[in-house]
């Protein structure tokens, strides 16, 4: 399990306690949360952010929203409060359902056992699946290192142990690499307007892994010059059709990684494709704060913002999605949902 030391979520007896990242890379702080409502904040103001950690997270507070009452009404606000804190991320309601469907089967005097058991179960299986995408995905850095040397990796937004609970999703097969011996780069896009690849670029320097951090508009010259071979990119969801739904400006590295003719993969766990969803047209896309953009800080305070925080890329530039069951054509996602 690759955390550089520092766990993202983890239990402290009946309180759960993550890695408050609103405050990365400058200060290391957590955020200990003894109640459904801290962990619906907690996902709302990103302290707790990625699909993976998401899911992991919400099952949590599930469980703390049944501390005192199990009953029918308690559990059915507790997941409606839960779920209406991010839309776009699908691990969210995936991680609900799941917890739902277990506990409406069960007496409520057995509900905040089995909520804490499946919690853990969600997170233990999240540390696996990641494993298993970084061993899928390095034989793709790898080929990329035997062509020309040092493996040129291209990401977006944060895909680290940080967005999960151990190991990462499209950074799994570059820790998976550097533990291989690979000769790698990546290159990290600033990402805004919230900035995770700051994210992206602590945690790969505390892996010792070689970055250099660039502005998200440079992405397409990098591309066009020839200094990126591979581009690995999480997701938040993945249509039935496999449109990709990510943070906003991974489209336009998908376009211009299909331009210079440099493969494009998204990582992340089968829990992140919403086989219900047909295609990237129904994907909800969260709209955030127009504080996020700062304008208000250079004389536009009042001017219209639309923040769209996620974007969509069309199946058809996408190489292949790498999940921990191997790497498959979006085209051939069907055979995951019927497996």
């Amino acid at each position: 399990m690759l955390n550089s030391g520092f766990a993202t979520i983890a239990e402290d007896g009946d309180a759960v306690v993550i890695l408050d990242q609103t405050r990365l890379p400058a200060e290391i702080a957590y955020v200990r949360m003894t109640h459904v409502d801290h962990a619906a904040h907690a996902i709302r103001v990103l302290q707790a952010r990625g699909a993976p950690l998401i899911g992991a997270t919400a099952a949590y507070g599930v469980a703390l929203g049944l501390q005192s009452e199990a009953d029918d009404a308690t559990l059915a606000a507790v997941c409606r409060q839960l779920a209406a804190t991010r839309p776009t991320a699908v691990n969210l309601q995936w991680a609900l359902a799941r917890l739902q469907t277990l506990l409406a089967a069960l007496a409520p005097a057995e509900r905040r056992a089995a909520a804490w058991a499946e919690a853990r179960k969600i997170a233990a299986e999240d540390i696996a699946a990641n494993a298993a995408i970084g061993q899928h995905g390095l034989s793709l850095i790898e080929h990329a290192a035997a062509r020309t040397g040092i493996a040129q990796v291209m990401t977006h937004c944060n895909a680290g142990w940080l967005a999960t609970v151990a190991n990462g999703t499209a950074l799994a097969p570059v820790y998976a690499a550097h533990a291989a011996g690979i000769r790698q780069h990546v290159w990290v896009s600033e990402t805004r307007p919230r900035n995770q690849g700051h994210l992206t670029a602590w945690e790969l320097g505390q892996a010792g892994v070689a970055r250099s951090f660039v502005a998200d508009n440079a992405a397409g010259l990098l591309l066009m010059r020839g200094e990126v071979d591979i581009v690995i990119v999480g997701a938040d969801r993945i249509a039935a059709n496999g449109d990709v739904a990510n943070k906003v400006g991974t489209y336009l590295k998908a376009l211009a990684a299909r331009a210079h003719n440099v493969p494009f993969y998204v990582a992340a766990p089968v829990s992140t494709i919403d086989f219900d969803c047909p295609d990237g047209a129904a994907i909800p896309i969260e709209e955030r704060d127009a504080e996020e953009l700062g304008i208000h800080t250079i004389g536009l305070a009042g001017c219209p913002v639309k923040n769209l925080a996620f974007d969509v890329t069309p199946a058809n530039l996408i190489a292949g999605i790498i999940t921990q069951h191997g790497v498959f054509p979006p085209q051939q996602l069907a055979r995951l949902h019927r497996a």
